[in-house]
């Protein structure tokens, strides 16, 4: 896995894209510092509110933030330093 690893999840309902993220965060390794979820903005917001509630205690999230637009939940694997 890169470091940076980007997942598309327009279009996908909830169910979905739990498993497409944790399938996601079964492959992560040393290198991986993030994950950046892309779930869009304007229906992406059930998506986005999933991912708060489903991974802020998730073992391999250190913590959550917002992407570079609205449209983007970053989970942070290993801070950068």
């Amino acid at each position: 896995m890169s470091a940076f690893v980007k997942i598309d999840l327009h279009g996908l309902r909830q169910e979905e894209a739990i498993r497409v993220i944790d399938r996601a965060l079964a492959s992560v390794d040393a290198s991986t510092y993030q994950i950046q979820l892309i779930h869009g903005y304007h229906r992406g917001t059930s998506l986005r509110s999933m991912i708060q509630q489903e991974y802020s205690f998730h073992p391999k999230v250190k913590r959550i933030i917002p992407g570079d637009n609205p449209g983007m939940t970053v989970l942070v694997i290993k801070e950068l330093y």
